[in-house]
């Protein structure tokens, strides 16, 4: 009578490493360290720096999670608040103008709470 207790031990252990995590594991103070040097070209204040782009592929890539995406949009919503003269479009469309693609809008009055994975 071993067996079964065996099988499900090491499904439920199976389980819990693959279950996507419930928190973020990206921090507001790397989401805005990430994308500083954007900050001129949103605000219409310079062109677009290349090291821009490689911050927003670079923020793309390790938002792969949707308690991650849905922590970058928070922190991203709570950093513009403190930003004088954003330009609203330039923010709208930054990824799409670095080559990223993003399933959900840019946009101030997103609700983060809606932001998944799943496409």
């Amino acid at each position: 009578m071993m067996f079964p207790s065996k099988i499900t031990t090491c499904i439920l252990v199976l389980a819990v490493y693959t279950a996507a995590p419930s928190e973020s594991t990206i921090t507001c103070g790397t989401v805005t360290s990430t994308l500083a040097r954007c900050i001129g070209y949103l605000t219409n204040s310079g062109s677009l720096p290349s090291d821009c782009c490689v911050g927003v592929k670079s923020l793309n890539q390790m938002a792969q999670t949707t308690p991650d995406r849905r922590q970058v949009c928070e922190c991203l919503k709570s950093a513009a608040k403190d930003i004088t003269g954003l330009n609203t479009d330039l923010v709208a469309t930054l990824p799409t103008t670095c080559g990223v693609s993003v399933p959900y809008p840019i946009r101030f009055s997103t609700n983060c709470d809606t932001i998944s994975t799943a496409v």
